[in-house]
C-alpha cells in the first residue's frame, strides 16, 4: 500500500526522527486535517456502525486535534482523549474543543505512542489512529499497546495505507509528462529510511489485518474511503495542493532530476501561470484506508 507522506497529518509519536518538527507543521497538519474532514466524517458514520454508543475515545496520535474534535461530534455522548508527544499540537487540540464547545468531555494526554496509549484513567471503547503507527519503530510492539487500552468489546479503527494524492494530469505541459508519479518512488524511498532511522525500528510486512490479529484482536473489516475534488477546486484545495507540493519539494525535492525540480519549482511560483496557483486542471483525489479490529 502506498505511503503518501506529503499528508503527515494527525499523530505524531515523536518529533525527534528524520528531522521532522511537528510543532512548526501545525498550520499544514490542521490545513489537511480540516480539507479532508468530509472523509473523516464518513469514516466515522462507518465506525459508528460497528461501534455505535463508546463512552470513551481515543485518538492516538492526534496532533492538532481536527479529527479528534470531529469524533466528538459524531459521538456526542462520548469522552475523548487525544493523546500525543507534542504539547503545542495539544494546546490546539484543547483550544480547538473549546471553540467547537466540546471542552467538557475533551482532554488530552502527552505520551509517546511506542509505549501504548500512556497513563489512561479508563479504557477506550474505540481507538482511533490515523497515520501515527508508522512513526513508532516497532509498529506490532505500539498495536499491543494499543490493544492493551481497549475495554472488552472496544475496537481499533487503524488508518494506514491507500493511494497517493492526485493533484495533475499525467501531461500538464511542462516539464516530462508524469512527474507525480516519479515524486511517489522518491517518496517511497524517503520513506524507508525515514522508518529505518526511528529508535527501535523492526521491518514488518504491511498486512495490517495479520498485525492486528496477532496481538490478539479480531480484525473485522477493512474499507477505503474517497477524497474528489475535481477541477476546478475550491480556494482551500488549491491552498492544500500549494502546501503540500511545497512540503514535498522541501523534504525530497535533492533526490529528483534537475528537469523534474525545475518543473517543481514552476508549479510552485505563483508569479507563473503555469503554476498550480492559477491552473485550471488542478484538483484532488485519494483514497485513504481503514482497518477495523475488535477486543474479545
Amino acid at each position: 500500500m502506498a505511503h503518501d507522506h506529503d499528508q503527515t497529518h494527525e499523530g505524531h509519536p515523536r518529533h525527534d526522527h528524520a528531522h521532522m518538527d511537528f510543532a512548526k507543521m501545525l498550520p499544514y497538519l490542521e490545513q489537511e486535517a480540516e480539507l479532508f474532514s468530509p472523509l473523516y466524517a464518513s469514516v466515522a458514520a462507518w465506525l459508528r456502525e460497528r461501534q455505535p454508543e463508546p463512552e470513551m475515545i481515543v485518538d492516538a496520535g492526534s496532533g492538532p486535534g481536527v479529527i479528534s474534535c470531529l469524533l466528538a461530534g459524531a459521538f456526542p455522548q462520548a469522552r475523548v482523549v487525544a493523546v500525543d508527544a507534542v504539547e503545542p499540537l495539544l494546546e490546539r487540540a484543547r483550544e480547538r474543543a473549546g471553540r467547537l464547545g466540546v471542552a467538557d468531555r475533551f482532554s488530552t494526554l502527552r505520551a509517546e505512542l511506542d509505549d501504548g496509549l500512556g497513563d489512561l484513567e479508563y479504557p477506550a471503547d474505540l481507538v482511533w489512529a490515523s497515520r501515527s503507527l508508522h512513526h513508532v519503530g516497532d509498529q506490532r510492539a505500539a498495536l499491543a499497546g494499543f490493544a492493551r487500552g481497549l475495554a472488552p468489546g472496544g475496537a481499533l479503527a487503524l488508518l494506514e495505507g491507500g493511494l497517493p494524492s492526485r493533484f495533475l494530469p499525467r501531461d500538464i505541459g511542462i516539464g516530462r509528462p508524469g512527474l507525480q508519479s516519479r515524486i511517489d518512488v522518491v517518496q517511497e524511498e524517503w520513506f524507508t529510511r525515514m522508518r529505518a532511522e526511528l529508535p527501535g525500528a523492526v521491518t514488518e510486512t504491511e498486512d495490517w489485518p495479520a498485525l492486528l490479529t496477532s496481538v490478539g484482536l479480531r480484525h473485522a473489516a477493512t474499507r477505503t474511503f474517497l477524497l474528489d475534488l475535481p477541477a476546478p477546486v475550491p480556494e482551500e484545495a488549491r491552498a492544500f495542493v500549494v502546501s503540500s507540493l511545497t512540503h514535498r519539494r522541501d523534504t525530497i525535492a535533492e533526490s529528483l532530476d534537475a528537469d523534474d525540480r525545475a518543473t517543481l519549482d514552476r508549479l510552485l511560483d505563483p508569479d507563473d501561470k503555469a503554476s498550480v496557483h492559477h491552473r485550471p486542471d488542478v484538483f484532488l483525489l485519494t483514497a485513504h484506508t481503514v482497518h477495523v479490529a475488535l477486543r474479545a
